[in-house]
């Protein structure tokens, strides 16, 4: 498997920098964009685009932190992440609210008509901002459950550093993998329900 942390020349660990990541990619890929490469054989801008979408993949891989925990996981287990459906730790609560709530502002807007009167228009009106406040309120405890997850990858940061070598039979032992992969499935729902609250009240502000 490609070690998209090699390819940018990280070592691995929970938690990246974006902007310096993003500065990374750029320093390793610039010279290898295909402007540069007009006059080159075919068989060398075969090779620089080889490299260049390999860099890309690599970012792409890298840059969220929720495809960058997968990434580690398989990396260091060697197999994907069982149970990724599965509700993490600490996450019930704000999976049935969310659910409920996604649940309820649907049949809002699938009952939604063309108001004929301006008393009508009105109170449409206040319903909408009435689940868009809801919606933005579940969001920020998604936003701060996020925050959360970030400040503890960070943390866990010092173990991979400290961590005995990629290829060592002591390795894997020596990471917290378990708790890793509990928090890329937070990651997970976090992903999904930003996405899913973001769509809703999109919809709502039409």
């Amino acid at each position: 498997m490609t070690d998209a942390f090699v390819l940018l020349g990280e070592s691995r660990r929970p938690w990246l920098d974006p902007d310096t990541l993003k500065s990374r990619f750029l320093e390793f890929s610039a010279p290898l964009h295909p402007d540069r490469f007009h006059g080159a054989s075919d068989s060398d801008r075969l090779a620089v685009t080889h490299r260049f979408a390999e860099l890309s993949a690599a970012f792409n891989a890298l840059k969220e932190p929720r495809d960058r925990l997968l990434h580690l996981l398989e990396l260091e287990s060697g197999t994907k992440p069982r149970d990724v459906q599965r509700i993490p730790p600490g996450t019930m609560d704000l999976f049935v609210e969310i659910g409920q709530a996604c649940r309820e502002t649907d049949e809002f807007l699938k009952n939604r008509v063309e108001a004929p009167s301006p008393m009508l228009k009105l109170k449409q009106l206040q319903l909408s901002l009435h689940w868009t406040d809801r919606l933005d309120t579940l969001q920020k405890k998604v936003f701060a459950k996020q925050a959360e997850i970030f400040v503890e990858l960070q943390a866990l940061n010092p173990i991979w550093v400290t961590a005995p070598a990629v290829g060592s039979d002591a390795r894997q032992t020596a990471l917290p993998l378990e708790r890793l992969e509990q928090l890329y499935r937070s990651m997970s729902y976090v992903t999904r329900w930003t996405e899913q609250l973001r769509e809703r009240m999109v919809q709502l502000a039409n």
